[in-house]
């Protein structure tokens, strides 16, 4: 007869495994974030600002693994998701607003080698105040176009070094730091997020506020267009509608000549620019005639 046996783990293991299934039951989102690249610091920065909020727990993928698991059967795909080194995050704000937060809270750093950019490296242009010499050829091996001003190198225009999603290489690093350029912006990303039996992938949390604004006025004044045009009365739209119906009646009135104490004025004004535009018309026709 077959006997099944329980895997022991080792004291620590135990541990860690309890804590991620005591955090996977009193959360109601579970983010990763990869951590390759990011510093110490910023983790113990996150942790401090944001304890109340959220718990970071960094640890093997085999163990998260095995504790997520083991207290919720239905996140087999998310759980296929841990790859590369990542934190864990738990936590029950909107996952949304968690990478919001996040990309509030990055931070500025010089670029190191073998760093990827997080968006475009430009070097400005404008005098450097390094000294010409063998550094020359190092602005031209970076293709930026240099001249000597004042007896220091000169950029003669803005240039982009290095485009988004590009690795640092030494010599760039070694630039951008004579040049006291930060260009890296450093912190956490989520790469993907679980709430709900929903899975969301880093592109899909990632929300431009700018664009996502300029849509919702879009959306916006087009409803206020639709409303008003289809006489759709509502606390927004009936001021307009009025509006619209007052000037629309004083345009028939001016038009048609219907005097009345609130059209006299435009009324006359209106027909003595048509009778000195005929004037006008009646001359140039005499001139030419």
């Amino acid at each position: 007869m077959a006997t099944s046996t329980k895997r022991v783990y080792s004291a620590k293991k135990s541990e860690m495994l309890n804590k991620l299934a005591k955090y996977n039951m009193d959360n109601n989102v579970i983010a990763v974030s990869k951590i390759r690249k990011v510093r110490a610091s910023q983790m113990m920065l996150l942790r401090k600002n944001f304890r109340k909020e959220l718990s970071v727990i960094v640890v093997k993928n085999k163990i998260a693994k095995i504790g997520l698991k083991s207290s919720n059967n239905d996140m087999e795909k998310f759980i296929d998701q841990l790859t590369d080194q990542n934190a864990l995050i738990f936590t029950n704000m909107n996952p949304f607003k968690l990478q919001l937060m996040l990309d509030k809270n990055k931070i500025i750093l010089p670029a190191r080698s073998g760093d990827i950019a997080t968006e475009d490296i430009i070097i400005p242009a404008g005098n450097t105040g390094i000294p010409p010499g063998p550094v020359l050829s190092e602005f031209k091996e970076l293709k930026v176009a240099t001249k000597i001003d004042a007896g220091n190198i000169s950029v003669n225009e803005d240039t982009v070094v290095l485009r988004t999603g590009e690795q640092v290489s030494p010599k760039l690093a070694g630039m951008l730091a004579r040049l006291s350029i930060k260009p890296i912006k450093a912190g956490l990303s989520l790469s993907s997020a679980y709430t709900n039996g929903l899975i969301f992938t880093g592109q899909n949390l990632h929300i431009d506020l700018d664009e996502y604004r300029r849509k919702i006025n879009e959306v916006h004044g087009n409803g206020l267009r639709l409303g008003v045009n289809s006489l759709y009365y509502s606390e927004e739209t009936t001021p307009l509608i009025l509006g619209k119906a007052l000037l629309n009646a004083k345009s028939l009135s001016i038009t048609s000549a219907y005097l009345s104490a609130d059209t006299i004025r435009d009324v006359i004004a209106f027909n003595e620019k048509n009778a000195l535009a005929i004037l006008n018309l009646a001359k140039i026709k005499n001139s030419d005639t």
